[in-house]
């Protein structure tokens, strides 16, 4: 104790150079919780890109070429689902809900997903969350266009404002839907997801603009063909479901929710073994775990990005003890002339090197939590991050011990060193 309390003492009395140690310590530690919190919940985000969606329906390919296409709104589909087959699964028994996607048209560069109102309702993410709309509504009519955030942020677009969609993903377009322009009624709030940089119309307006469905109500009204804006203000009233919806011939994937976990699998099973024609059913998260284990580059990085910070940190506590011990040499010598034996020297040097860690320690947890408070809804609305403040987990209690320990075994040059400074060598004056 009377070593702990000289050595608090001591501390104290060299505030300027300790308190640096301990800010570099700090840093180091925030850095450290941090990365490792990130990687932690990138990894779970991204396993939650899509969330509470039990099977993704679509023609037979690559497990993750289907993932990336229908979700990531990466690649393409060779291949759709008839119309008539995504019926007849949707109806069968533990089907709790169903999302139709058709895809293959853009805006501007943002992917455009032909979709029913079940998608507003029963679509989720990070951890089972709703989507929620920013401003507007889903879309009432066929021309009702609903916007993700990054896409109405990117293009200023408001509601009210009217776009042409282009036959064609990403920024290479084919042909422009001049003819069938739609209104935007509705943005969604971020999400951090691939949701925020798509443009969502209703199935029924796929259909008009590749010309495979009539306008409603063409037989009596013809110049709706030719006025698309007296098209839209009629559709602008609510119209049935179905009526956003149509027959499409067919679509590119579905998503599918069911009662019991246990309808999954026979139906993801029968979906495998479909001999209407080739379609293949994954489970979103068993395949988001495959595709994250393709880039484990990205977590060993992290790992070595914050082990590097670490030792940085800790040869800075090294070099300022080191600086400070060829200082000290006279107060050291004083302590033995009052009857200090070398092995309290010993002592007194390892004690300030753990207090050091122990507060800069301390220090950098607080200034952690402070970080991720602040951080939180930036990372979940621009990376799609889903930070969880909670208490230190077990492996991250190890790190913070292990710093302390190695702040410990630092100090341990600067004591030995401390341990042979004779009485004589604190004692003369050099000239």
């Amino acid at each position: 104790m009377i070593l702990l309390k000289l050595a608090s003492k001591s501390l104290f009395n060299r505030k300027a150079s300790v308190l640096l140690s301990v800010l570099t310590i700090a840093i180091s530690v925030m850095m450290l919780l941090s990365i490792e919190r990130v990687r932690v919940d990138a990894k779970s985000s991204f396993a939650n890109t899509i969330s509470g969606t039990d099977l993704i329906v679509g023609a037979r390919t690559g497990d993750i070429q289907l993932l990336l296409a229908s979700v990531f709104r990466i690649g393409h589909m060779n291949n759709g689902v008839s119309w008539q087959s995504y019926q007849a699964i949707s109806s069968k028994r533990g089907v709790a809900w169903s999302i139709p996607l058709s895809l293959g048209d853009a805006h501007k560069g943002f992917a455009v997903i032909g979709t029913d109102l079940s998608y507003f309702e029963h679509f989720r993410y990070a951890k089972k969350q709703p989507l929620r709309f920013a401003q507007g509504h889903a879309f009432a009519g066929v021309n009702d266009v609903v916007l993700g955030a990054d896409v109405a942020r990117s293009l200023g677009y408001q509601l009210g404002d009217n776009i042409v969609v282009a036959h064609g993903m990403g920024n290479t377009s084919f042909h422009q839907h001049d003819d069938n322009p739609l209104t935007i009624v509705g943005i969604l709030a971020p999400t951090g997801t691939p949701v925020d940089k798509s443009v969502h119309v209703p199935l029924k307006a796929i259909e008009l603009m590749h010309g495979s469905a009539q306008a409603p109500d063409s037989h009596e009204h013809d110049e709706h063909t030719t006025h698309p804006s007296e098209h839209h203000e009629h559709d602008q009233k609510h119209v049935p479901h179905q009526d956003l919806v149509g027959t499409p011939k067919q679509i590119s994937a579905f998503l599918l929710g069911f009662d019991s976990p246990l309808y999954s699998l026979q139906v993801r099973h029968n979906i495998n073994q479909y001999q209407a024609e080739p379609l293949m059913a994954i489970m979103p998260t068993v395949t988001l775990s495959q595709l994250w284990e393709m880039l484990a580059i990205v977590e060993k990085i992290l790992l070595l990005f914050s082990l590097v910070v670490v030792s940085v940190s800790l040869l800075g506590m090294l070099t300022t003890l080191l600086a400070n011990l060829s200082q000290r040499r006279r107060e050291l010598a004083i302590l033995r002339s009052v009857g200090a034996k070398p092995w309290h020297i010993f002592s007194l040097m390892s004690i300030e090197a753990v207090l050091i860690s122990v507060i800069g320690t301390a220090l950098g947890c607080g200034l952690f939590y402070a970080a991720m408070w602040a951080s939180q809804s930036l990372l979940q609305a621009h990376a799609g991050i889903s930070l969880s403040i909670t208490p230190l987990s077990g492996y991250e209690l190890s790190l913070v011990a292990g710093i302390i320990i190695a702040g410990w075994i630092v100090g341990i040059l600067p004591a030995a060193r401390a341990y042979f400074y004779s009485l004589n060598d604190g004692m003369s004056i050099k000239t």
